[in-house]
């Protein structure tokens, strides 16, 4: 892909192709404090820049920046106005309408209305675009029949009977606002779409609504954002560069060395040693994520085998990997939804209050039962994405299966997009490295992505009763029903032994005291038009 530099023109910037080479070299020599540029680390790169399609972490970090819903977040995750300055409710929760700011922009000067709000979220749902998240919105009448190509967009429940109004028709009660904070919700370009394809998401063709747009993406390297001047509260700082830092270890030491204000991570690290060398600039908060280990379901060894998969379970010393590898505030999970999360009492695994060696006893028990022994010892293969905190946490329990039970493992790495289609299609996986980090602050956000009709269903988990159970908790009258519903999904997921819970996560960041404005949330997200920087790290 060419680097794009930029000429401006009445107040726009107009694309001309200049050599990577030559803007890598001057923003190495220029540093984090040039052209008030903030530094972030984003992980790995991100698959897409298409709101509607965007599957991870990665790519919802650059999308917060560049889009805005008609709700919004604000530094320390509140939910604040967005596109829409106000909204209200009908009594019976099944309608919601949003009243738009005057004054909306595209980036390019057009004017952004109703109507196509609306169409956005008709393109989102259509089968073609096969957003990942769709799911999280069926809510919204026929949000699942349009998705399934059962009934036209036409007919989804999002109407604008004028210019500045926005109204959702739903088939049960939800937190749509909270729901209109993530990408799906987002509001895209479509005349860029229909010029451009999925070329629409490329330097000078991406159209976006929010306090950022994109000047330059140098692929494996970084993507850069300039401060949109159509959006109505100019950001206080002028450009922001994410950088692609799948290696937690090479990020730290670009941190050090001052080419990061902000990490996406921590390497795996003692944290008494990380305190004393980093003190303040050290972030670590609860976080509403879930690391677990996947099996395929639709392959051997695992498929039709729950004593093998409950043994593999049962062998992992999961004290010792939130202790000393992953080692930064992690907590042992025995179940698959974090504590903490709104109005939820997790489930968990029986065995979970057993000792370690009451553990291992039934994992060798449970071995044995589904066939395997030192005569016939299992050989499997545990997929994981390219990462330093991954690799370290795969060897642990590669090491633990072998110690226990005698399991032959071969780890396998890959770089993210290809780790993350072959998860997807569930073709060569045996075991993977799942989790999930929420999207809303609620229980259900976790156990959707097992329905089988899922798109984040990377395990093949089947089974109508947990549907069912699902299905019956949206209907539910009272917060404790629903909990109660929600609570017995979880425990039939986690009896069925479809995943490996192993910790939940914290949030854990590296921030160069010039930034100001980063604040802990338990979503962990921070836009970047809230943030600040500070040259001599001082209070302004």
């Amino acid at each position: 892909m060419r680097a794009l530099a930029y000429n401006r023109k009445d107040g726009d910037l107009i694309p001309r192709p200049v050599k990577a080479t030559v803007l890598s070299a001057l923003l190495l020599c220029c540093g984090p404090a040039w052209g008030q540029a903030l530094e972030r680390g984003n992980g790995p790169e991100p698959s897409t820049l298409d709101a509607h399609r965007c599957p991870e972490v990665a790519c919802a970090n650059v999308l917060r920046d560049l889009y805005e819903g008609l709700v919004a977040e604000d530094g320390a995750g509140r939910l604040i106005p967005g596109m829409a300055e106000r909204w209200e409710a009908s009594a019976d929760g099944r309608t919601w309408t949003f009243h738009l700011r005057a004054g909306l922009r595209w980036s390019n000067g057009e004017a952004l209305d109703a109507p196509q709000v609306v169409a956005s979220f008709r393109r989102a749902f259509t089968p073609l675009t096969a957003a990942p998240f769709a799911g999280h919105f069926d809510a919204i009448d026929n949000a699942a029949r349009v998705q399934r190509g059962e009934v036209a967009p036409a007919r989804l429940g999002v109407a604008a009977p004028d210019p500045a109004t926005v109204v959702f028709t739903l088939s049960r009660s939800a937190d749509l606002p909270r729901l209109l904070t993530l990408p799906t919700a987002y509001p895209v370009y479509l005349p860029a779409i229909a010029e451009h394809g999925a070329q629409h998401t490329r330097p000078g063709k991406l159209v976006v609504n929010g306090a950022y747009r994109l000047a330059d993406w140098l692929p494996q390297a970084m993507i850069t954002l300039e401060r949109n001047p159509r959006f109505r509260d100019p950001a206080p700082i002028e450009r922001v560069r994410f950088h692609v830092t799948e290696d937690a270890s090479s990020e730290l030491k670009r941190f050090e060395s001052g080419g990061l204000h902000i990490t996406e991570t921590v390497p795996p690290q003692p944290l008494p040693q990380l305190r004393e060398r980093f003190g303040d600039q050290l972030r670590i908060s609860p976080y509403l994520g879930a690391f677990w280990l996947g099996f395929n379901l639709e392959q051997p060894p695992f498929q039709g085998n729950a004593a093998l998969r409950e043994a593999l379970s049962l062998a992992i010393n999961r004290d010792i990997l939130t202790r000393h590898v992953t080692g930064l505030g992690e907590t042992p999970a025995y179940g698959l939804v974090p504590p903490g999360v709104a109005d939820y009492a997790p489930a968990s695994l029986g065995w979970g209050r057993s000792t370690q060696k009451q553990r291992e006893a039934l994992a060798r028990q449970r071995y044995r039962e589904a066939g395997y022994g030192p005569d016939k010892p299992l050989e499997v293969e545990l997929r994981y994405n390219t990462s330093t905190p991954h690799r370290r946490l795969s060897l642990a329990v590669a090491a633990m299966w072998r110690e226990v039970l005698g399991v032959q493992v071969r780890l396998r790495n890959e770089e993210w997009k290809v780790f993350v289609g072959n998860r997807r299609q569930k073709a060569i996986t045996q075991v993977f490295r799942g989790g999930w980090i929420a999207d809303v602050d609620d229980a259900r956000n976790f156990l959707d992505g097992f329905r089988a009709d899922s798109p984040a269903n990377w395990t093949g988990y089947d089974d109508a009763r947990f549907t069912a159970l699902l299905d019956a908790a949206d209907r539910a009258p009272t917060l404790a029903a629903r909990a109660s519903l929600l609570r017995q999904a979880e425990s039939r997921l986690l009896s069925a032994h479809a995943l490996v819970p192993v910790y939940f996560y914290t949030s854990k960041h590296l921030v160069r005291p010039e930034v100001r404005g980063f604040q802990a949330n338990p979503l962990d997200r921070h836009p970047s038009r809230f943030l600040t920087l500070s040259r001599t790290g001082s209070e302004p």
